[in-house]
């Protein structure tokens, strides 16, 4: 079996494997302009929805699904709760890895989350997703906002090389 084939069989099986995470061939990868900026990590993020951010608890691995990130002041930002467990987590441990696919590419972006208190990010969070504001506000002393810093985002896929963007 020729490589074009053999990834248009994986890619049938990722199709079955990952219902509703998106229906891009190797060549719509192949043909997508290369990641270069925080902005594209961003862009990928809210293009899958939904990505996995793994952090530790003492000595166990935990992984969940998020679906906030923004961009504020060129950082790169996600949300969630303070009274959450994953927050405690960060809160003794700031690195994580996150992973994202849509279909064809997957992103690992590993760094560590800084806690950022102030308000406007806050806002400017809830605001992009403002189904939030039924459970979180800027001033309810539980919605936390967090950056990434020292981050480094790994683009893959079966139609080209690793893209790597660092921020």
């Amino acid at each position: 079996m020729n490589l074009k084939k053999t990834i248009a069989s994986f890619l049938a099986l990722g199709s079955l494997c990952f219902c509703g995470m998106g229906n891009l061939s190797a060549d719509d990868a192949a043909s997508a302009p290369e990641p270069k900026t925080v902005e594209d990590v961003c862009a990928f993020l809210k293009k899958t929805g939904v990505y996995y951010l793994a952090t530790v608890d003492g000595d166990q691995p935990r992984v969940r699904p998020f679906g906030t990130v923004m961009l504020f002041e060129g950082k790169l930002y996600i949300q969630t709760g303070k009274k959450k467990n994953v927050s405690h987590q960060i809160a003794k441990n700031g690195k994580v890895e996150l992973c994202a696919f849509d279909g064809s590419t997957w992103l690992r972006l590993s760094g560590t989350l800084v806690d950022d208190d102030r308000r406007e990010p806050k806002a400017a969070m809830l605001d992009a997703y403002p189904n939030l504001k039924k459970m979180y506000s800027p001033d309810d002393g539980n919605t936390q906002v967090l950056y990434f810093k020292d981050a480094t985002a790994v683009f893959n896929s079966f139609s080209r090389p690793p893209v790597t963007v660092t921020f």
